[in-house]
């Protein structure tokens, strides 16, 4: 298991020496010699220093990753890619409580949540060293005249700029290091300067996994770094998880070499409720799809389309299962909604909460900031239930990315199918019925990368997720992800 120290209940990496930068296998400070603080969001204190890359940093770690490219790692074989995955998915599961506890402090999530994320971020690892060992090519029959074999190679893309948000550090984290290294890239991962700490200690265990040098590269660092790795002519790809509009100026920037480019972005998700549904089941999914990570999930479920005749019902049941639900200090099991990871952060929910409330929506639950003895100084805003929400409001057309539900009538399934597409984005989607014929009609009907059937935000290694419209494109899991970062090369050979 991860040290810890255990008067403090502290990681042991947060020994107060400032956390650096890890470039060609070497823990180093910045040149610039800048650095930055990262906050606890449940008390808005420092937790640590952290190293903060510059364009010059992103050069050396460029040219470290491109040099491990060609170099050491060029020969590894897809065994010992599998191998190497599998050390590491050894010591992040042993590592795991340190990890998750370092999520906790720095965005929030309550422990409970983060603790329980360690079979994923096992299982992703894993998952793809199995496909490390498995990507193939082709033998085709090809209709020219004479004795010509053709055939196709898969082969690595190159070097990676892998760029990830906040509210899922490690397993976004994992999400696009496994992959990339299964099929043969290597990586420069810049993770989010809100919660970078435990992407950066994941670097340290890549090494101790046995992976070479400059082969995984993280250098923390502000939108500038983010983007002279999107436009440096040294990355063949960049993988993006963020904000729509953040996404669309790496698309730009990435058009000076022509990189490929995939961007899971933003979100503002149907989820609909028939009155078949089990509301035992329903009630409690519905809630968790918008409030779990304290709303700050892209594919949440925040529109909720509830069938008329139940209208009433369910709002009344959602509200007061919300206001059930424990909000609090993160590290406390206890815990169900931590706070939101930063002020800035805080003042853009507030910001909704305000709006909502202008534009007419009924506030059935919450409405407001926590400001209770304890949590006065973090970032904490209660579970909200907007009810009698207009489609054209903007909680119901915005990503808004905190624990916020703006709840909607509907009579029919064309109705709420042309509703339910009645937005930019198409990342998730949800229906909650025991009627077959109605759950293949409205998962046919949306235009959304993933539909959750009586379920939602369910997920696994094997299984594609993505986006439609301006919510992106690229699929993340699944042997569709191995594809994001893989060449295919058609051979000719003549034989007579």
């Amino acid at each position: 298991m991860g040290q810890m120290n255990e008067q403090t209940a502290m990681p042991a990496y947060l020994d107060g020496k400032p956390k650096l930068l890890l470039i060609d296998g070497k823990l180093v400070p910045a040149l610039s010699g800048r650095t930055f603080q990262t906050i606890n969001p449940s008390n808005g204190k420092v937790l640590a220093e952290v190293a903060e890359a510059g364009e010059a940093d992103i050069d050396l770690a460029v040219a470290a990753a491109r040099r491990a490219f060609e170099g050491p790692w060029s020969k590894f074989k897809p065994f010992d890619r599998q191998a190497v995955l599998l050390k590491l998915a050894d010591l992040v599961e042993a590592n795991f409580d340190e990890l998750s506890i370092l999520d906790t402090l720095d965005m929030g999530g309550p422990i409970a949540s983060t603790a329980g994320k360690r079979r994923r971020a096992v299982s992703l690892l894993r998952y793809y060293a199995g496909l490390a060992t498995s990507t193939h090519g082709h033998t085709i029959e090809n209709s020219q005249a004479g004795e010509i074999f053709s055939y196709t190679l898969k082969e690595p893309v190159g070097v990676v700029a892998a760029i990830n948000p906040w509210n899922g550090p490690l397993g976004l984290a994992i999400w696009k290091l496994a992959p990339a290294l299964a099929a043969g890239c290597t990586v420069v991962l810049k993770p989010a300067e809100q919660a970078p700490l435990s992407p950066m200690r994941l670097g340290e265990l890549c090494l101790e996994a046995g992976i070479p040098p400059g082969v995984v590269n993280v250098v923390a660092g502000f939108g500038a770094a983010g983007a002279a790795l999107a436009a440096h002519p040294g990355v063949d790809k960049i993988a993006f998880t963020g904000s729509t509009e953040v996404g669309q100026h790496i698309i730009r920037a990435s058009a000076g070499n022509l990189k490929r480019v995939s961007v899971e972005l933003g979100g503002k998700s149907p989820n609909i409720v028939f009155a078949d549904a089990d509301l035992d089941a329903a009630v409690p999914g519905a809630a968790m799809a918008v409030f779990a990570n304290s709303g700050q999930i892209c594919s949440a479920g925040t529109r909720l389309f509830v069938e008329r005749k139940i209208y009433d019902e369910f709002v009344e049941r959602l509200a007061a299962f919300a206001k059930g639900l424990k909000v609090g200090n993160p590290l406390d099991p206890k815990t169900q909604l931590g706070p939101l990871v930063s002020d800035a952060q805080l003042e853009r929910v507030t910001g909704y909460l305000q709006r909502g409330k202008s534009e007419g929506a009924r506030t059935a639950a919450g409405g407001n900031r926590i400001t209770d003895e304890g949590l006065a100084d973090g970032y904490f805003v209660a579970p909200t239930v907007f009810a009698d929400v207009e489609d054209s409001m903007a909680i119901a057309r915005e990503e808004i990315f905190g624990p916020v539900i703006s709840a909607m009538p509907f009579d029919t399934v064309e109705e709420v199918i042309r509703r339910g597409n009645d937005t930019e984005y198409g990342l998730g989607s949800g229906v909650w019925t025991r009627d077959i014929n109605n759950a293949q009609r409205i998962s046919k009907g949306l235009r959304a990368g993933s539909v959750w059937i009586n379920c939602y935000q369910t997920m696994d290694p094997a299984v594609p997720f993505g986006g439609y419209k301006m919510s992106g494109y690229g699929r993340e899991s699944g042997a569709e992800h191995m594809e994001e970062f893989l060449q295919t090369k058609a051979v000719w050979i003549k034989t007579a």
